[in-house]
């Protein structure tokens, strides 16, 4: 595809096949995303790529711990909640999935399932989980550049028929993620991202959600109209 179609077509995707994804491939998306730009070439990402026995083990001890109600112990700061537009989009896109899954407002079942989705991973074929070294924990560049590469990987995913969703809920309870995935004491975890062949049967994959207009969010300063 051509870059805008990639960017302008692209979704997240919470419902995937049960189908492997090639390692190969998965080399070939890490590869080119790489070239996403850093602050001084500093390139502080990790990569740890799971499937298999180790994403179902790490799966199982999400789930369990949060049924169990053991607090997070997300490595990366979330910060203050959401508020005013922020929190209205927020809003906005969870209105969108519930409906197009049809779990109603007062369906606590249904909405708990839905939570435990994302600590499963969205039952994606692949997670791989985003790290940076803790000797430069407290740097705001390095998180930042991470961003960068994620935002790469799930483009150039797509651009191969793949989906993915960046997923915070799969990291929450980091020790489970550190253990299974073999990830040492040296790396911060900052997220994950789930991966896999769409879905098309899954209704909340076809949401797209609705995004500022560059009015809402650029000012234009010293330019003639």
């Amino acid at each position: 595809m051509e870059y805008d179609d990639v960017v302008k077509g692209r979704r997240s995707i919470r419902g995937f096949l049960k189908k492997p994804v090639p390692k190969a491939l998965i080399r070939e998306i890490l590869e080119i995303a790489m070239r996403a730009p850093t602050s001084l070439n500093t390139q502080p990402w990790n990569f740890y790529v799971v499937t298999g026995e180790v994403l179902d083990r790490i799966r199982a001890g999400n789930v369990e711990r949060n049924l169990a109600g053991v607090p997070d112990s997300r490595e990366f700061r979330m910060g203050p909640g959401y508020e005013g537009d922020h929190r209205k989009r927020q809003i906005e896109i969870a209105i969108q999935l519930f409906e197009a899954m049809g779990i109603e407002r007062d369906n606590k079942e249904k909405r708990m399932d839905w939570v435990l989705r994302g600590f499963r991973q969205f039952d994606a074929p692949v997670s791989i989980v985003i790290t940076y070294d803790k000797s430069i924990q407290g740097s705001d560049i390095a998180p930042f550049d991470c961003g960068g590469v994620v935002n790469c990987i799930v483009n150039t995913a797509w651009n191969r028929g793949l989906g993915c969703v960046i997923n915070s809920q799969g990291i929450m309870q980091s020790p489970v993620v550190r253990e299974h995935a073999g990830i040492p004491d040296d790396q911060v975890i900052q997220t994950c991202i789930a991966m896999g062949w769409p879905d098309d049967t899954f209704p909340a994959n076809a949401v797209v959600s609705r995004r500022k207009s560059v009015d809402e969010a650029a000012v234009f300063r010293g330019f003639e109209d």
